[in-house]
């Protein structure tokens, strides 16, 4: 069977048979004629370099806007090598000769052409690029691969023949010495040159001695301090396209030291800062080997060795951190020349180093640790080793800084020493202390302390325990002791008188300070109070733990209940919990709306966030405790949600602020009118007696303003008083739109809450119509004037869940 790829090939043969009559003429049939190519003349030169990538250009624009690529084929000397047909879709539409399986693509961005990745030297070839258009003419190119063989990387040898790798050498000042650089491969031939920076000392060109390894010798004579680490360069190239390969060699110089001194002395040193230390040699060309040396060790790992040419010296960096044992020592910097017998010399510098404060906090020395009972006088001492010494010690106990004070037991003495006087238990625990100098504060290990004391009650309080008759309870007593307390005790005292528990009653746990003691009455008798005592080294305890014993019943109910944070949907209560009944007690609160049950919430203590309630609903709420026994009696009372207010829209806003601008403009209007007529009608009453005016009034009533000689004597008597109605009835006047009178209500419950409201002044325009209808109210009695005056609660639409008072 034949593989697919020998398929593909077969009809790659057989398409370029169809195709291409001939390999020198091409033919294409277009409309009535036939239109040959001839094969390109000109040769395109693509230069590429061994395991690099060639792109062989081929223009596959069609000549005209109506045609496309049909095919394209590379031949290298004739032979296909590669084609692309855009008549097959997919992967099968590339044909790859097997030497360029992998290596060959064809891509059509930015440019097209052939791509060949690894060239090798056997790609160096012409390659011709055939390429049919659907009607043009077909078109061949020829481009020449140039594959360039880059020479070997050239190796350096000395005059005797040993290959010299980083530095030639050593040679002696005065002398010569030789470099020879041997170049292997390249095609073309390479090109070899000595470089010592920019300046190019040697050059064997391409065209002499042609030869598989070429070489070029550098002969350097009379050698001098300039040649000192000088470096010399070898290059090798034969294309732009690559770097030159090349190789360095430094030259190295004997010369014996004259001199060597630590130039920086600097002190003093600190522990854990890095210092650096400066040793210089003069005289040794190549520079003289510079060790540091410090109580017997080699420092040569933390050692450099710069040198300096001009002035015929080298120089040492040494770069270390000082330690606290270093403090003392002597460190050399030693110069010496291993091919001059040896020989060196030394420079010393003695080494003071700074270092923080070592602290060692410890008991006096006639103090024994497990033994320091409460009353005791105990004794610290402080071990200092600073350098330079410290000028502060200070003490803490548990974090807190403890200061000279003999009158609370505290006694510091000369920095390192400290005497507590009277100890008690809560003076045991950790102590420190901390010495300072200009390096730091250093802080000891902590210092725990513990002080032997009685037991004592961790809970002070006495404890109500209910327990009911024939049931077990268990009681804890818990107490705070060192060492903890290995013997309790309980006692019952009754009326029956006073009685010892037995030992298998309770349970004690050392470990924890604390006894479990099960107890279950069996009769009224029982009950009274228990009391536990707990006995370690330092005695027994000298007040016991109480614990009251009485029936466990149900819990009385919560009392004082209040309700706050009310709003539409939610509320918070609290409550003061009654008796417990001396079990665990909950309090739960069941809240009810006409529709049944709406919220049922139980917590542990008296105290509640009700939520989701929903607004404007009459809720009754009742609130009661639940322990073992039973639950208590419940306290029952009412509250009422507030309405929930709407979101108003921007029309509804702009609606509103253009009818209060209304309003206002029209009320100004209407009392400047009443202003005017009240002036105009003065002036008239003054200048004649004999004629009477009629005045409009706010509900077009007629106003009637009489002589002077009228029986009416109380108007004669105050002429600026107007009456603008007569005969109207002294009373309230009708309550303006949107006005409502919110009565408290009261609740049967004794523990109802009642809602108030606070009256608060609006500004509305319902206000300023009560009171024009207040004013054309007046009323005449017993000859004088009177206006009515009231204060109306009034809730407006768009403030419905708010009551408002105006006057």
């Amino acid at each position: 069977m034949y593989s697919v790829e020998c398929v593909r090939t077969v009809i790659a043969f057989l398409l370029l048979a169809v195709t291409t009559p001939s390999a020198t003429l091409n033919t294409v049939i277009s409309g009535g004629g036939v239109v040959t190519s001839p094969v390109a003349a000109t040769v395109t030169r693509v230069p590429a370099i061994v395991g690099g990538e060639a792109d062989l250009p081929c223009d596959t624009r069609p000549p005209m806007h109506n045609d496309s690529l049909l095919l394209v084929v590379w031949y290298r000397d004739d032979n296909p090598v590669y084609s692309y047909d855009t008549r097959v879709a997919g992967p099968s539409a590339h044909w790859v000769d097997d030497p360029y399986i992998g290596r060959a693509h064809w891509h059509n961005l930015p440019t097209a052409g052939l791509r060949v990745h690894d060239v090798q030297s056997r790609d160096r070839a012409v390659y011709r690029c055939r390429v049919d258009f659907h009607v043009s003419p077909t078109r061949n190119y020829k481009i020449s691969l140039d594959v360039v063989e880059l020479p070997n990387k050239p190796v350096v040898f000395d005059e005797y023949g040993k290959e010299i790798s980083g530095t030639a050498g050593p040679y002696h000042e005065g002398g010569e010495f030789k470099l020879i650089c041997s170049v292997t491969g390249g095609y073309p031939t390479p090109r070899i040159q000595w470089h010592q920076g920019d300046t190019v000392l040697a050059t064997l060109s391409a065209g002499e001695i042609v030869a598989p390894t070429r070489s070029l010798a550098l002969v350097i004579r009379n050698a001098t301090r300039a040649h000192l680490s000088a470096s010399y360069t070898c290059t090798a190239d034969n294309t732009l396209l690559a770097s030159p390969q090349k190789t360095t060699v430094k030259v190295d110089l004997y010369l014996k030291p004259l001199t060597v001194e630590i130039i920086s002395r600097e002190q003093p040193l600190s522990v854990g800062r890095k210092s650096e230390l400066w040793c210089k040699t003069t005289g040794a060309r190549p520079p003289a080997i510079i060790t540091w040396w410090l109580g017997g060790k080699k420092m040569e790992a933390m050692t450099k060795n710069p040198g300096a040419d001009d002035a015929n010296e080298t120089e040492s960096l040494l770069k270390w951190m000082p330690m606290k044992e270093h403090n003392g020592l002597v460190l050399t910097c030693r110069a010496e020349h291993p091919n001059f017998n040896r020989s060196s010399i030394e420079s010393k510098l003695p080494l003071n180093v700074y270092y923080m404060p070592e602290s060692t906090i410890h008991l006096g020395s006639k103090m024994n640790p497990n033994d320091i009972e409460e009353g005791d006088d105990v004794y610290f001492g402080c071990k200092v080793d600073a350098n330079p010494p410290a000028y502060k010690v200070v003490w803490e106990h548990n974090g807190v800084l403890l200061q000279h004070n003999p009158s609370n037991g505290v006694i510091v003495t000369g920095n390192t020493n400290m005497a507590l006087r009277n100890v008690s238990r809560h003076q045991a625990g950790k102590y420190t202390c901390t010495a300072s100098n200009v390096e730091g504060d250093g802080k000891s290990q902590h210092l725990h302390m513990q002080v032997v004391y009685r037991p004592l009650c961790q809970k002070k309080d006495m404890k109500i325990i209910g327990a009911a008759l024939q049931e077990p309870t268990t009681v804890t007593c818990e107490v705070d002791a060192f060492p903890p307390p290995d013997t309790f005790e309980w006692t019952l005292n009754n009326s029956a008188g006073s009685i010892k528990v037995d030992a298998d009653r309770f349970t004690v746990d050392a470990k924890a300070g604390k006894s479990l003691l099960t107890y279950t009455p069996v009769s009224d008798v029982d009950y009274g109070t228990l009391s536990c005592r707990a006995m370690n080294l330092a005695g027994q305890q000298v007040t016991p733990c109480v614990y009251t014993l009485l029936p466990a019943t149900r819990p009385d109910p919560p009392t004082n209940c209040t309700v706050y944070n009310l709003t539409d949907d939610s509320l918070d209560l609290l409550c003061l919990p009654g008796y417990e009944g001396g079990l665990q007690c909950v309090f739960i609160v069941e809240v009810w709306a006409a529709e049944g049950l709406v919220v049922n919430a139980t917590n542990e203590a008296a105290l509640w966030n009700l939520r989701r309630l929903g607004a404007n609903r009459q809720l009754k709420l009742i609130v009661y405790a639940v322990n073992a026994r039973g639950r208590s009696e419940h306290v029952t009372f009412t509250v009422e949600t507030a309405l929930r207010l709407s979101p108003r829209t921007e029309p509804q806003e702009a609606w509103e602020v253009n009818w209060a601008v209304g309003v206002f403009l029209g009320t100004a209007l209407t009392v400047a009118l009443i202003l005017c007529l009240a002036l105009i009608a003065t002036r008239i009453r003054h200048r004649s007696r004999d004629y009477e005016v009629t005045l409009p009034t706010l509900k077009n009533q007629k106003v009637i303003v009489q002589k002077r000689n009228s029986p009416q004597g109380a108007d004669d008597k105050n002429p600026d008083l107007i009456p603008l109605s007569k005969g109207v009835t002294e009373g309230p006047p009708d309550p303006p739109l949107y006005s409502a009178i919110a009565a408290p209500k009261n609740s049967s419950s004794a523990h109802s809450l009642q809602r108030t409201q606070t009256p608060v002044t609006p500004i509305s325009s319902h206000a300023h119509y009560t009171d024009m209808q207040n004013d054309s109210g007046r009323s005449m009695i017993n000859g004088a004037m009177r206006s009515h005056r009231e204060i109306v609660t009034t809730r407006t639409p768009l403030l419905a869940a708010h009551q408002e008072s105006c006057v």
